[in-house]
């Protein structure tokens, strides 16, 4: 007898209805790689620690008004306090007062998993380690020096990118395809089916001509100032 239950959909990431759940899925998994606490939901988003506690606090949203954001802007007085949404720039700019400095280059991301050849450019290696839920690609040189390297944190069936960095003296060479394909290929061995990131103006076209697609801008801004 056949199974009558049907397969579920598979996940549209550009849909609008997604956009939350990467969101949230990003803040997760961009723990996991931080190794900070996880982050903790708050109506529209999550607030975190960008670099463990001590360190800035960051409100994200994927869901909110105008008037909510400029709203939120004055609760935050402390000049460690960021706020970061999915959605435009402009409407960010606009809704918060002239004190809150604005980090425009952040683009939220995303790609269903694919395995693909893994080919390091002659003179490297890949390696990839796994430590729990998180995974760390490495290329090393002939030498045994480290070219570049990659993170990459699970959360359930998200794998998010992290720290993805080659040297400057190694670039133009493959190695970030290579490490991401890397981490990629031991994703799908544990179960993950589809990838995040924020990627930066230029990092943006990279990842687009290595199949990644863009799903929304992802903007931050900070105060310059704490308020009295």
């Amino acid at each position: 007898m056949s199974n009558s239950n049907p397969a579920p959909a598979p996940l549209d990431l550009l849909a609008p209805a997604a956009v939350p759940d990467l969101v949230m899925a990003w803040g997760r998994g961009r723990a996991v790689s931080r190794l900070t606490p996880p982050p903790v939901p708050v109506p529209g988003g999550y607030s975190c620690y960008v670099n463990g506690p001590g360190d800035r606090i960051r409100h994200v949203l994927h869901d909110y008004t105008p008037d909510s954001l400029a709203a939120l802007g004055k609760t935050l007085t402390g000049y460690r306090e960021e706020i970061k949404i999915a959605g435009p720039v402009p409407l960010l700019r606009e809704a918060l007062s002239p004190d809150w400095s604005l980090d425009d280059n952040g683009h939220l991301m995303a790609v269903a998993f694919a395995r693909q050849p893994i080919e390091a450019p002659a003179g490297y290696r890949v390696q990839v380690a796994v430590i729990g839920e998180l995974l760390v690609a490495a290329a090393y040189d002939a030498d045994g020096n480290q070219a570049a390297s990659a993170r990459l944190g699970q959360t359930g069936e998200f794998g998010v990118f992290d720290k993805v960095i080659t040297e400057p003296e190694h670039r133009r060479r493959g190695l970030g395809t290579a490490i991401m394909r890397a981490l990629t290929d031991r994703a799908l061995d544990l179960g993950m089916t589809h990838g995040i990131l924020v990627g930066s103006d230029e990092g943006r076209g990279l990842y687009e001509s290595i199949g990644w697609s863009y799903v929304s801008d992802f903007p931050g801004a900070r105060r310059t100032t704490a308020v009295a």
